[in-house]
């Protein structure tokens, strides 16, 4: 009977190092591996598909740093633009790192970084187009992304009343319908506008009229103080260390890149 009792306490010890140990464990084990990056594929140069079909760009570039510098694997998830919000609120991703316009609006939907690029919404045409400033755009049609800031700019200026829209899914097909003729000129932000214009050189034409100027964020669930935090000081020491201008050089040629 002793025997039997001293037994089943040495397996009573047993199984209760085995839980502790499992316990001690639990917190590393569980720790966040994985940054998801929620973004449009179709925005060059911000992120898109290269020809052997791989997610790209400068943001791709910046994010897959700061999660490297984080100890995180970085996860691009493309996501339909128009349902961003949601996306971030119900945790699908961690943040919005795509050339995401700071909006008042937005402001109410999520958390943003730092400003760290400069933008405005510009007007891109074909090379011979006849329309050469924001008036002329009058009685045209013109393409622009759902969901994006460019339809927000458009309605802030008095030509809106003048002119029919055409929203689309993405960037590049409202540019492949300004190719063939179905829409008159596209707006769009402009880093995306002067990529175009030098890799399609003698296709497309930017207007010097531009709309307002915007600032990019990286957009966080309300609340993810942490990650935000987290976040904006690596990126900020990229920044300090040159790490950013380095990826900005890469895409422009220059550094754009806004500092703190």
């Amino acid at each position: 009977m002793k025997m039997l009792k001293k037994s089943l306490l040495l397996a009573l010890c047993a199984v209760m190092v085995v839980l502790c140990a499992a316990c001690a464990s639990t917190p590393a084990s569980s720790a966040k591996k994985t940054f998801i990056v929620g973004l449009d594929d179709s925005f060059p140069p911000m992120g898109f598909r290269d020809d052997d079909n791989n997610i790209v760009g400068l943001d791709v570039d910046l994010a897959t740093e700061v999660a490297k510098r984080m100890g995180m694997e970085v996860e691009l998830k493309p996501i339909d633009w128009d349902a961003k919000a949601l996306e971030l609120s119900s945790g699908n991703i961690d943040c919005l790192w795509n050339g995401v316009t700071i909006t008042e609006e937005r402001k109410k939907e999520m958390d943003f970084s730092r400003p760290y690029l400069a933008n405005q919404q510009v007007v891109i045409v074909l090379a011979d187009s006849q329309i050469t400033d924001i008036p002329s755009l009058a009685g045209s049609t013109v393409g622009l992304q759902k969901g994006s800031s460019a339809l927000d700019a458009l309605n802030k200026n008095e030509i809106a009343s003048q002119v029919t829209v055409n929203e689309y899914a993405d960037n590049v097909t409202a540019l492949t319908d300004l190719t063939i003729g179905r829409v008159d000129a596209v707006l769009l932000d402009e880093v995306v506008a002067r990529y175009y214009e030098t890799k399609e050189a003698g296709t497309y034409r930017v207007l010097d009229d531009a709309f307002a100027a915007e600032e990019y964020g990286i957009g966080f669930k309300p609340g993810n103080k942490e990650l935000l935090d987290k976040v904006q000081k690596v990126f900020d020491e990229m920044c300090a260390d040159g790490t950013a201008a380095k990826i900005s050089e890469k895409w422009f040629g220059k550094d754009i890149i806004v500092k703190p």
